[in-house]
C-alpha cells in the first residue's frame, strides 16, 4: 500500500511540495481537485511508478525548473524514489485507470486502432499470459534476428557460386566424390547438344596397325643350307669365278649350259671351249652343284625375304602409319570435348627411329646370307632386341587402336543423345553441378557452414516459437472466455445497451491482438469497419467510457493477485449519466473490500462525497488538491463541507437564527425563506411543481383545484402559503425593487421564519 506522498519537487505544478503527515493515505483514498491543479500529473506519476517508466515523469519536468523531477513515496515495503531519471524500484502492483489507459486500450477519441487491440490483448491476458505472450514475442523477435543474420551470410556467399540454386538449397549441397567426373560429362554432352549436325557427319576411330617381323621366318632362311654343295666347294667356285673378272659368274653359267652340246658323240664330258675331257676335273662337280636349281632356290629364298622385309616395313608404309596417326589425332581433336577417349601419346619418331632399326638389322643380316647362301646364321642379338624393342611399341599402338576403335560405341551414343538433348535442360545440370563443386570450395565451404549453423539456430528457435505458441494459445482458451463474460457482467452492472461478443485473440505478423464485435440490438457491429456500423458511430462518450471502465474493472477480475492490488481511479464518471455514475460508484466500493488500496481522483465534489458517504471512515481519508502561492498542495479535504447542499445550508442559518439571533445574517436568514419553501414544493409536489415553477402561479394553480378530486394544498395552507410568500418577497429583486433596503424586524423575521420551517416539514 502507498501510505504517503513524501515528495513532489519539479513535477507540473508541484514546485516542491512534501504534504504533511495527516495527508498520509489510507486503504480507502479520495483525492479531489479542480481542472489542471495536478491530478492528471499525480496519475501519470503513479503509472511511471508502476511501470518503471521514467519517460511519463520526466515528460511532466515542471517549465522553467532548473532542478529535474524528485519524487518520493512511503509504501509497506519502505520507501521508492525518483531521481536522477529512474525509480529505485518499481511497484507494478499498481493497477492505474486513467486517459492513458483508455487511449491505450481502447481508444483515442473516436478511433479504433490496431495499437489499442494489441494493449487490450496483454490487458486480457494478464500477467501470467503476458509473460507467455512475451516469451513468444521473445522468440518471434529472435527469429527476426537470425533472419537478419541469414541474409547477411547468404551475402557473404560468393555469387557465381550459387549457379541456379537459391541459397537454402545450395548450402545442402552434399559433397560427391565423383564431381569433376560428373561435369566433364556434363560439359561433353552440352558441347555435343550444341554440335549435333557436326557430330552427326563425323566418323569415329579407325583401327592403327604396325606390321610384324615373322622372326621364325627369317631364322629359317638364315639356316637354311644345302647338303650336296659344301661351303668349302662354294667357296672354291667364287674364289676361281673371282678370278675372272667381271661377269665371270654369269660366263661359267652359260657355259655349263652348252656342255651337254659340245659332248656329243664322244664318250664323255668335253670342255664346250678347248674340247677336253671334264672327267678328270673336280672343279666341274662344284659348278654342277653351284649353278643347281636348288642352289637357285636357296637364292631366290632369300632375297624375296628380303624383299618382303622391304616391303612391309619401308616405302609407303611408314608414312600410311603416320597418316593414320594424324587422323586418329584429328578424330581425337574433334571427340575429346564430346566423350572420354584415350590419349593419343603416340611417339611416332620413335616408332620410326626403333623400327627403321629393326628393319635395317634384319636387311642387313639378310644381304649377308645373300652374300653366302650356303653358311648357316641365325638373328643376332641386337637385331632380336632392335625387333623386341619395336614390338613393344607396336603393342602400345595396338593397345591404343583398340581403346579408340572401342571408344565407337560410346560415340554412337553421344550421337544420338546430341540428337535428343534438350540444350537448356543440360545447361541447367551442368550449372547445378558446378554449384555443387562449388559449395565445398575453400573460399565458399566457411560461409555455407556458418549459414548452416545460423539456420540451425533459427530452426531451434522456431520450435521454441511453437511451444511458446502452443502454451499461449491453450491460456488464450481458457483466458479469452471468461474475459467476455466478465466484460459482459460489468457493462449490464453499468447499465450499457450493448455488449461484446466473439472476444478472441488473433495472431498478426506485427503481434496478437483481441478481436471483438459490439452487440447492439442482437447485431453484430464489426468495430473496424471503414464503412457503416463500426465503433466510432455506433457509442456514445459515455458508452465509450463505459466499455473502458469494464475493460479495466474485467481485467482485474481476472487477476490472482487481485487482493495484494494498489488500484488507481481518475475521473473514472467521464461522459457518464446519473445512473451510469451510481453504478460505477458501488463498483468502486464494492472493489475496495477485495484490493488492498483504492485511490480515486476526481474533480466532482458530489461523486466523491456519494463515495465519502459510503466509505469506512476508519479505514478512508480525503485529500483536496488545492492552489498554492506556487503551484499546487496537497491537503485534507473537509468533505463534509462540501456535501451540504444549498438547500441544506440555508435550513442551518435559519434555525441556528432561531436559536441565537445574529443581526449580521437578518438579510440572509430573510432571502433563505423563499429558496426553502420552493426546494420543498418540488420534493412534495413534483407533478405539480417542476423545476423553474414559481410560487406565485403554483398559489393560482392549487386555488383553482380546492375542493376538487386533484386538490394540492388546502385552503389554509394555500393562505398560510400566500402570506410567507408575499413576506419573502420583500427580500428578492425580482418582486422588489428596494429588496436590499427593506426594512427587517427581528421579531417579525423570526416569526416568519419559523412558520417557513413548520411549513416546509410537515407535509
Amino acid at each position: 500500500m502507498i501510505e504517503h506522498i513524501q515528495l513532489l519537487r519539479n513535477v507540473g505544478l508541484f514546485d516542491n511540495l512534501s504534504p504533511p503527515a495527516q495527508t498520509a493515505l489510507t486503504p480507502f483514498t479520495l483525492i479531489y481537485g479542480e481542472n489542471a491543479r495536478g491530478k492528471t500529473t499525480l496519475a501519470a506519476v503513479l503509472r511511471s511508478l508502476a511501470t518503471g517508466n521514467p519517460r511519463l515523469v520526466l515528460e511532466r519536468h515542471r517549465l522553467g525548473a532548473q532542478h529535474p523531477p524528485h519524487v518520493v513515496f512511503r509504501h509497506t515495503g519502505g520507501t521508492v524514489v525518483f531521481q536522477n531519471g529512474a525509480w529505485t524500484q518499481p511497484l507494478p502492483d499498481v493497477a492505474i485507470f486513467d486517459d492513458a489507459f483508455v487511449s491505450a486500450n481502447v481508444c483515442s477519441g473516436i478511433e479504433l486502432q490496431t495499437a489499442h487491440r494489441q494493449n487490450l490483448h496483454e490487458l486480457i491476458l494478464g500477467a501470467q499470459g503476458v509473460a507467455l505472450n512475451s516469451a513468444l514475442q521473445g522468440h518471434v523477435a529472435r527469429i527476426d534476428q537470425h533472419n537478419a543474420a541469414l541474409r547477411q551470410l547468404a551475402d557473404a556467399i560468393p555469387a557465381g557460386a550459387l549457379g541456379p540454386y537459391k541459397v537454402d538449397a545450395f548450402c545442402d549441397l552434399e559433397a560427391d566424390p565423383e564431381i569433376d567426373r560428373k561435369i566433364q560429362e556434363a560439359e561433353r554432352r552440352l558441347a555435343a547438344a550444341r554440335s549435333a549436325d557436326s557430330i552427326r557427319q563425323r566418323s569415329g576411330f579407325q583401327a592403327i596397325r604396325l606390321p610384324d617381323f615373322d622372326i621364325d621366318g627369317i631364322d629359317d632362311i638364315l639356316r637354311r643350307t644345302l647338303a650336296d654343295l659344301e661351303a668349302a666347294a662354294a667357296e672354291r667356285v667364287r674364289s676361281h669365278i673371282a678370278k675372272l673378272g667381271r661377269g665371270g659368274e654369269n660366263w661359267v653359267s652359260e657355259g655349263m649350259a652348252l656342255i651337254a652340246p659340245a659332248s656329243e658323240g664322244n664318250e664323255g664330258e668335253v670342255c664346250p671351249f678347248c674340247a677336253q675331257d671334264l672327267a678328270g676335273s673336280d672343279l666341274i662337280a662344284h659348278y654342277r652343284a653351284y649353278f643347281s636349281q636348288a642352289y637357285e632356290d636357296l637364292k631366290a629364298a632369300i632375297r624375296q625375304t628380303g624383299i618382303a622385309v622391304r616391303d612391309t616395313h619401308a616405302g609407303d608404309i611408314p608414312s600410311a602409319f603416320e597418316r593414320d596417326v594424324r587422323t586418329a589425332a584429328q578424330a581425337h581433336e574433334f571427340w575429346k570435348d564430346f566423350a572420354e577417349l584415350p590419349e593419343i601419346d603416340i611417339d611416332t619418331a620413335a616408332v620410326a627411329r626403333q623400327w627403321n632399326a629393326a628393319r635395317e638389322s634384319v636387311l642387313q643380316q639378310l644381304r649377308a646370307k645373300a652374300a653366302a647362301p650356303l653358311e648357316p646364321m641365325s638373328l643376332t642379338q641386337e637385331t632380336r632386341q632392335a625387333i623386341h624393342d619395336y614390338r613393344a611399341r607396336s603393342a602400345e599402338v595396338a593397345a591404343l587402336s583398340e581403346r579408340l576403335v572401342g571408344a565407337n560405341a560410346h560415340l554412337e551414343v553421344v550421337k544420338e543423345q546430341a540428337a535428343a538433348d534438350d540444350l537448356s535442360a543440360l545447361s541447367t545440370d551442368l550449372a547445378k553441378l558446378r554449384a555443387q563443386k562449388a559449395r565445398y570450395e575453400p573460399e565458399v565451404l566457411p560461409h555455407c557452414d556458418n549459414y548452416l549453423t545460423e539456420k540451425a539456430a533459427k530452426t531451434a528457435t522456431e520450435a521454441l516459437r511453437t511451444q511458446a505458441r502452443v502454451a499461449l494459445d491453450q491460456y488464450r482458451q481458457q483466458i479469452f472466455p471468461a474475459f467476455e463474460t466478465a466484460i459482459n457482467d460489468y457493462l449490464r452492472r453499468f447499465g450499457a445497451s450493448f455488449r461484446l461478443g466473439e472476444v478472441q485473440s488473433v495472431n498478426t505478423r506485427s503481434g496478437s491482438s483481441a478481436s471483438y464485435v459490439v452487440v447492439i440490438n442482437q447485431q453484430n457491429v464489426d468495430v473496424t469497419a471503414e464503412a457503416g456500423p463500426s465503433f466510432r458511430n455506433t457509442l456514445s462518450a459515455g458508452d465509450r467510457n463505459t466499455l473502458a471502465l469494464a475493460f479495466f474493472f474485467a481485467s482485474l477480475e481476472q487477476d490472482p493477485n487481485l487482493a495484494s492490488k494498489i488500484v488507481v481511479i481518475d475521473d473514472p464518471m467521464t461522459s457518464l449519466d446519473d445512473h451510469r455514475t451510481l453504478r460505477t460508484r458501488e463498483e468502486i466500493m464494492a472493489l475496495a473490500t477485495r484490493v488492498r488500496q483504492v485511490i480515486v481522483l476526481s474533480h466532482s465534489k458530489p461523486f466523491l462525497c456519494s463515495l465519502w458517504e459510503q466509505a469506512d471512515r476508519n479505514t478512508s481519508i480525503a485529500l483536496r488538491i488545492n492552489r498554492a502561492a506556487v503551484g499546487s498542495e496537497i491537503a485534507v479535504w473537509d468533505v463534509r463541507s462540501d456535501s451540504i447542499s444549498e438547500h441544506d445550508k440555508r435550513h442551518e442559518l435559519v434555525r441556528a437564527y432561531l436559536q441565537v439571533a445574529n443581526p449580521a445574517r437578518e438579510r440572509e436568514v430573510a432571502q433563505a425563506l423563499r429558496p426553502i419553501l420552493e426546494s420543498f414544493m418540488r420534493v412534495a409536489y413534483p407533478e405539480n411543481f417542476p423545476p423553474g415553477t414559481l410560487l406565485g402561479p403554483f398559489i393560482g394553480i392549487c386555488d383553482q383545484r380546492v375542493g376538487g378530486p386533484n386538490e394540492i394544498l388546502s385552503a389554509a395552507d394555500i393562505a398560510e402559503l400566500r402570506l410567507l410568500l408575499n413576506y419573502a418577497n420583500r427580500f428578492h429583486h425580482d418582486t422588489n425593487p428596494a429588496w436590499q433596503t427593506a426594512a427587517i424586524n427581528d421579531a417579525e423575521l423570526s416569526d416568519f421564519a419559523e412558520r417557513a420551517l413548520i411549513f416546509a416539514s410537515r407535509r
